[in-house]
């Protein structure tokens, strides 16, 4: 039996799920004028804050992604990306125990 592919819609919705249950917030990031940034901004309680970028499966962020994430980074911020459900679990799990 084939197993059926998630798409990106689907990671995003499930990323947004897992946020709510933790009683944080999965804000859509949107800067216009700067390519690149990350999807969404992840809130969770106790003051964890993260850009997270999502791809569908198998699917990397571009060059451009990366440096605007690795921007981010030098500047203090914590980035991720996945392109897995399993992977918003992980990011979330290292977010919320300050990994």
């Amino acid at each position: 039996m084939e197993r059926k592919r998630i798409s990106e819609k689907a990671i995003e919705d499930h990323l947004r799920l897992r946020v709510k249950q933790m009683g944080g917030r999965a804000y859509k990031f949107v800067s216009p004028g700067n390519a690149g940034v990350p999807d969404r901004l992840v809130a969770l309680p106790g003051g964890r804050i993260a850009f997270v970028e999502l791809k569908a499966p198998g699917k990397k962020p571009t060059p451009l992604q990366m440096k605007k994430m690795r921007e981010l980074e030098s500047l203090g911020a914590t980035c991720a990306w996945t392109d897995s459900e399993e992977g918003v679990d992980r990011i979330l799990e290292e977010l919320r125990d300050g990994i």
